[in-house]
């Protein structure tokens, strides 16, 4: 799996011409573009409303980038990217006609994907016709009644997904290769391979917790690395060597996918801090784009715990307040001060931030005050901060008849989601029902303010506004 946060659209794609399973099938190596145009002009017809068209190519796009750059296929051990199997991928009929308006379209898009907010990986962006068969995502001929309804590709999308999706836009093509290290990993490795394999072990031992976790995530591969590999082949029934080839990686890639969810509509999403290990390149004043975002909440969220770092905003642009930033975190952590983000300063940056985030105990956790956890949180999602959160939105719900009263579940549910919207409403942010670390840090600051009695409701005793007017 690729640990850069910035998805590339390949070059081209390998096509299975059958089942998975099915030997006896040939591969067929195709460009990207000619690939969406295909499956396009196999799925959907060309006298469809445009918006319907666009809508679904998106789909189609996104959908096959998930099974690229989630190493569907190679991970499991095939020598493909996708099948043309329609049980489990989308149609492909090698050597078809490409309808004209079709090929247009995709010329224009085929470098886009859907993707959730505050995730990175391609949204797996499940559809179906809509007739003869349904499903929880897109329905083909029921986007050509929402086109003819006058919605916008975008909003169609909406429709079937949800409104925490994004469009990105202009995402670079690149001759990618499988993501296997080109020798395998055993002790005395170092780099951004071995993180790969210690935050993806890490995230993998939740579900076996028998898997021990590896702490700190430095990059380097020590003993406890070694042993959490051991433990992780022995479950999984590979050699018991400890060391990391390809078969024992790509077995890491299939587990975490499988266990995030990675490749279901339901994803739980892969975070920035999942992926943006990798060292890019040299950010300085002036950058701007996804590098600098990962950067600023890195800087925020290390901030949080050291005042000798300033406060800092994520907006994706290193401006003069995120030079600061850097500044101080390289006096903080005794490296050349000269504002410029070049690998060691990254590395260090990336090692700080888990240490940090893996040291907050559990039963901290559950009470005062908890850092946001990098991760929007949105309904259905199921984790301990969400049940912090509803914690939170039950001490604002006492005092704040417009709240309900929540089951502490960490699952972010209906009730839990209603609740969002009205503080959000009541706060004055983007009524979206999604936690941010803006709407993290309010509902965090306003619980504390009412535990400590410093924020009570009008009217409420003692201290509310009727008490003040009778004294």
């Amino acid at each position: 799996m690729p640990v850069s946060p910035q998805v590339q659209i390949p070059s081209q794609i390998t096509v299975h011409l059958g089942a998975a399973a099915d030997q006896s099938a040939p591969n067929v190596t195709v460009s990207f573009p000619d690939y969406i145009k295909n499956v396009a002009s196999s799925e959907i017809y060309p006298t469809w409303p445009e918006n319907a068209l666009r809508a679904n190519i998106y789909a189609q796009i996104s959908f096959a980038l998930n099974r690229i750059y989630t190493e569907y296929y190679h991970s499991r051990g095939y020598d493909f990217d996708i099948t043309n199997s329609t049980a489990a991928d989308q149609s492909f009929v090698y050597g078809r006609n490409i309808f004209e308006n079709i090929s247009q379209i995709v010329d224009e898009i085929f470098n886009s994907y859907v993707v959730r907010q505050g995730s990175i990986e391609p949204l797996f962006t499940q559809y179906c016709n809509g007739t003869t068969v349904s499903c929880g995502g897109l329905s083909q001929w029921g986007s050509v009644a929402l086109a003819q309804q006058g919605l916008t590709p975008y909003q169609i999308l909406q429709r079937y997904y949800g409104d925490d999706i994004n469009i990105v836009r202009n995402v670079p093509v690149s001759g990618l290769r499988p993501s296997a290290p080109a020798a395998p990993l055993a002790l005395g490795s170092g780099g951004n391979d071995v993180t790969n394999v210690q935050i993806r072990l890490n995230r993998i031992s939740k579900n076996y917790p028998a898997i021990p976790k590896i702490n700190p995530v430095d990059g380097i591969y020590g003993a406890e690395t070694e042993q959490a590999v051991r433990t992780f082949q022995q479950i999984f029934d590979l050699p018991q060597t400890g060391i990391v080839n390809e078969a024992t990686w790509y077995r890491i890639q299939y587990i975490f996918a499988s266990v995030k969810m990675l490749n279901e509509l339901t994803s739980e999403g892969l975070t920035p801090q999942e992926v943006g290990s990798a060292y890019p390149f040299a950010l300085r004043l002036g950058d701007s784009g996804a590098y600098v975002s990962v950067l600023q909440y890195y800087l925020a969220f290390i901030g949080a715990f050291n005042p000798e770092l300033p406060p800092i905003a994520i907006t994706g642009y290193f401006n003069e307040e995120t030079r600061d930033a850097v500044y101080a975190f390289q006096k903080y952590a005794g490296l050349p001060v000269d504002g410029i983000v070049g690998e060691q300063t990254w590395n260090l940056l990336f090692e700080t931030y888990l240490s940090m985030l893996e040291s907050i105990p559990q039963s901290e956790r559950l009470g005062g005050y908890v850092p946001f956890g990098g991760t929007l949180l949105k309904r259905g999602m199921t984790s301990p901060q969400i049940g912090i959160l509803q914690q939170g939105l039950n001490t604002i719900a006492s005092v704040t008849p417009t709240l309900t009263q929540l089951s502490v579940n960490d699952t972010f549910d209906d009730l839990t989601y209603r609740d969002v919207l009205a503080f959000q409403r009541l706060n004055g942010f983007e009524e979206n029902g999604i936690v941010g670390p803006l709407v993290w840090n309010a509902v965090q600051e306003q619980s504390i303010a009412i535990e400590n009695g410093s924020l009570r409701s009008a009217g409420q005793y003692p201290g509310g506004a009727a008490a003040a007017a009778q004294s």
